[in-house]
């Protein structure tokens, strides 16, 4: 009975080590709300890695709205690595990420969608999207407090220099998935979005024209971080350099965002 006892206990010590030894490292991520579809890619992390990936999604605007991706990261946010889309000063200047950890992950296009039954309008050109803009009734962008391509949409109208005309046109709203909605429903003509901004409404009746061209828009980099408080550095860096990969590039494509290269 003693042996039996004795050997109880070695067995119940090894499988404790056994089980430390595969305990998953849980890193937090914090990416931007048009990024959503990061957590399809994630899964590809946790299963080759046996890490547990906590994901917070963000809209990720420029004013001191306090749940944006940058203020987060400013304010102390506890995030082991975070997904910024640029400019990204502030965040950098609060001392909580590496700075020499910055990886551009990929590009974000500013795009036109309209409901699936309408006629594709011309994008081609300046002067097309310029006629496009001008004759549509309304149109969806999200709100340019709530993130940065809502400034960007902003920004062409400046650029084609219809900005006036535009104002009385604009229905902001918070989020893709709201600008899609109105679109599907012909409350508004088309929505000026991130290229990618199908894969989060998944089942609306839209589809994405395409990107706008150079002339007009310019995209927007989306940067990953390491934080300077992460709780195991080379796990975040670990997950940094996976969403660098050619599995993460090749996603990233297939959602719409243009490479870094």
């Amino acid at each position: 009975m003693k042996y039996l006892f004795w050997s109880i206990i070695a067995v119940a010590f090894l499988l404790g080590n056994s089980c430390g030894a595969r305990a998953q490292t849980e890193i937090t991520l914090l990416a931007p709300t048009p990024m959503e579809m990061l957590s399809n890619l994630i899964e590809g992390f946790e299963s080759s890695t046996n890490n547990k990936v906590e994901v917070t999604f963000a809209e990720d605007s420029r004013d001191s709205e306090p749940f944006g991706t940058k203020q987060l990261v400013a304010r102390g946010g506890d995030f082991d690595v975070s997904i910024l889309i640029a400019p990204f000063a502030e965040a950098v200047a609060s001392g909580n990420i590496v700075p020499s950890s910055a990886t551009t992950l990929a590009r974000l296009v500013l795009a036109v969608t309209v409901r699936k039954d309408t006629p594709l309008p011309d994008i081609s050109t300046p002067a097309a999207v310029k006629r496009m803009l001008l004759a549509a009734k309304f149109i969806s962008i999200v709100n340019p407090s709530q993130g940065n391509l809502g400034d960007e949409a902003m920004e062409v109208f400046k650029k084609l220099g219809i900005a006036d005309e535009m104002q009385p046109k604009i229905k902001a709203v918070e989020n893709s998935a709201l600008a899609e909605a109105a679109v599907a429903k012909g409350e508004t003509d088309l929505f000026l979005g991130p290229q990618l901004s199908d894969k989060l409404a998944a089942g609306v009746d839209v589809v994405i024209v395409g990107g706008l061209p150079r002339g007009v828009s310019t995209p927007v980099d989306a940067v990953g971080f390491v934080s300077t408080h992460a709780i195991d550095p080379k796990a975040a860096k670990a997950l940094l350099q996976y969403l660098k990969s050619p599995e993460a590039e090749a996603f990233y494509k297939a959602a719409g965002m243009l490479p870094t290269h």
